[in-house]
């Protein structure tokens, strides 16, 4: 699989994404309260996060693979267009085709979180236009570009005049268009390559409830003689995915999550990675396995947010469950501690290069000291930089996966910097352990643990027994041979 994640991330494609625009919203809290005004439950606030929603979504996890995206659609002339826009270009996407306009609010949803559970969605938005000012972006918006993605939330953007004139355009270049789609009436997506809906999307194009295989075959067909279509892939929750073609049922994949915890924007990484393995000349049935498999990823997080290149390559290489699953990015990290609140969070740092039992003891003896162990891994980059010539000796990768499939931990984060004061700040742990003769003030983050009312706990080490001692002895057994 090595070469097809090659294709995905190698960051030579170019995709236009085009749609609605959706600034989501996460409010956190803890609820322990009814209120005393009315029978509801009272959030009592403690952060907020913004994501990138809707086709914004879309393109965040072709950024996320290192592909070039062009995103278009409309924005309100007001502060949440703003800050959306801020967030595309953060995630390295061009946002030159973004129109604004101050007749109609940007469109948002607004999620209220209490002990990692969805209590009230809040939308704001008005009925939707004719399509905006897309129209005016083609035919330049497909120069250069290997596939357009259509992401579809019935707001306006993907108007049938526009779908038409794009489907045209695209076909002139002989550039290939996925749709995700909405709605009771397809026609606007007739001539596209694909569309990728759920169940409960098809059964209403269908116009009838699909409760068995032969009902789901036949919607199936009908769809893609009617449209025009190569390929159909039905997103299905728990039954996974399916894949159809002009000859019917190409693929079927089981559902990949381990946990489900949210299924905010699986769709739209489904549609992404479908639609970016199809432009990369990737076979169907593998571009619905790699979808699905990037939809597994996304539902075991809480909020909207991207796959990453290290998950996917996890999946891909079958390491997406046991050990690897324990390995995350800084923001998956911190809202899976989200709902382990109550839980008391223990966090240590270092290279761990060529683990060693006086590595596992001192992990074993961190671990007692709270409920949950996460360990900060210095990348190799910052290894080469704090350690001495030819270090690491084992890759980030390796040592990883090494940690991860300790009993004693729970999860491992890696980090670039040459400290790890601000994976510190993010995680915000109860506990911080330094191993080794320091005393407490001397130990980085001390200061950043210390403000919320955490603590410092320094803990030895296992005498004589270290990487560097380890290396000169096998040096100095085998330098005669």
């Amino acid at each position: 699989m090595s070469e097809t994640l090659s294709l995905l991330t190698g960051g030579k494609a170019s995709v236009l994404v085009a749609g609605d625009l959706i600034l989501d919203r996460f409010v956190w809290g803890e609820v322990d309260r009814i209120s005393p005004e009315a029978p509801v439950q009272v959030l009592r606030w403690e952060s907020e996060q913004l994501a990138l929603g809707g086709a914004a979504n879309v393109a965040h996890n072709l950024a996320a693979l290192g592909c070039g995206v062009r995103l278009a659609g409309e924005l309100g002339g007001d502060e949440e267009g703003n800050r959306l826009e801020a967030l595309a270009r953060e995630a390295g996407i061009d946002t030159a085709l973004i129109s604004r306009s101050a007749a109609r609010p940007t469109v948002s949803k607004t999620r209220f979180i209490g002990r990692g559970q969805q209590i009230l969605r809040v939308d704001r938005e008005e009925e939707p236009g004719e399509g905006g000012g897309l129209p005016k972006i083609l035919p330049g918006a497909l120069d250069g570009v290997c596939g357009v993605i259509c992401s579809d939330y019935l707001k306006g953007a993907l108007s049938p005049g526009f779908m038409e004139a794009l489907v045209a355009a695209a076909a002139a270049r002989g550039i290939p268009v996925i749709a995700d789609t909405k709605g009771s009436d397809y026609a606007k997506y007739r001539g596209v390559t694909a569309i990728t809906p759920n169940l409960a999307e098809m059964s209403l194009a269908a116009g009838r409830r699909l409760g068995s295989e032969a009902a789901i075959d036949e919607a199936a067909r009908g769809l893609i003689d009617n449209l025009g279509l190569e390929y159909l892939l039905l997103t299905r929750g728990p039954a996974g995915m399916t894949l159809f073609g002009k000859e019917g049922r190409l693929s079927n994949e089981p559902a990949r999550a381990l946990e489900v915890y949210d299924v905010t924007g699986a769709g739209d990484t489904a549609a992404a990675l479908f639609g970016l393995a199809l432009f990369q000349k990737i076979p169907p049935a593998e571009a619905a396995h790699i979808a699905n498999l990037g939809a597994g990823i996304v539902v075991g997080k809480v909020g909207t947010a991207p796959v990453s290149a290290e998950e996917l390559a996890s999946a891909l290489s079958g390491e997406g469950g046991g050990a690897a699953g324990k390995i995350l990015g800084a923001p998956d990290l911190r809202l899976r501690l989200e709902r382990a609140k109550g839980r008391k969070v223990v966090f240590t740092n270092g290279c761990f290069d060529l683990l060693h039992v006086g590595h596992i003891q001192y992990l074993q003896h961190a671990k007692r000291l709270g409920d949950l162990l996460v360990i900060g891994l210095n990348d190799d980059a910052s290894v080469r930089r704090v350690k001495e010539e030819g270090r690491p000796l084992i890759e980030e990768r390796q040592r990883a996966l090494l940690l991860s499939a300790l009993e004693c931990v729970d999860y491992v984060v890696f980090f670039s910097e040459d400290t790890p004061e601000n994976l510190i700040r993010e995680i915000r742990p109860d506990i911080l352990v330094k191993g080794g003769d320091y005393a407490p003030d001397e130990v980085l983050g001390r200061d950043i643990v210390e403000s919320y009312g955490g603590r410092v706990v320094v803990l030895p080490f296992v005498d004589g027994v270290s990487t560097t001692n380890i290396v000169n002895t096998i040096l100095e057994r085998y330098s005669g041979e």
